[in-house]
């Protein structure tokens, strides 16, 4: 008997989000730009919050030097260490994502090689269409009534 898909809200939400996005980018052409959008924006994202903490932080190769603490201060600088060691391991993590992100992105200009014809396209919609059903579907919605399901609507959620 196969698994049950995972009921908490975070898997719920994966599956809400991963429904749409065939039911939205039905096609081979779609799929591969929706993805080449989302590496690119990734990379955007994750290379500029990089910038802005070394720029706010230093290159993370050398810590920061330390402050003599004074008697008013003292308590504040207790926490200091501690932060800047957790700002740097983020900044190297940072620079990890943005490495992996290059090398994937490498390897989905391969995908932009390929091109299928139409009739290949259709099947890609009509599989999509199959995989990821219209939540609202009328249908969709008795069939999870009979079946005790709470309907995968886009603003449900538990809470």
């Amino acid at each position: 008997m196969p698994e049950e898909p995972c009921q908490c809200p975070d898997c719920q939400r994966f599956y809400r989000e991963h429904d749409r996005l065939i039911r939205e980018n039905p096609s081979l052409r779609q799929q591969q730009e929706l993805n080449w959008a989302a590496l690119q924006s990734f990379r955007t994202l994750a290379g500029r919050v990089l910038e802005e903490l070394q720029k706010q932080h230093g290159d993370g190769d050398t810590p920061p030097t330390p402050v003599a603490p004074d008697s008013a201060s003292a308590e504040v600088n207790v926490d200091a260490p501690p932060e800047n060691e957790a700002i740097h391991q983020a900044m190297a993590d940072l620079e990890n994502i943005n490495a992996h992100l290059f090398s994937i992105e490498a390897l989905m200009e391969r995908i932009f090689d390929v091109r299928v014809p139409e009739p290949v396209e259709q099947t890609f919609r009509e599989v999509a269409g199959e995989l990821a059903p219209d939540p609202l579907n009328a249908d969709r919605l008795r069939l999870n009534r009979l079946l005790h399901q709470t309907p995968d609507l886009p603003d449900h959620r538990g809470g």
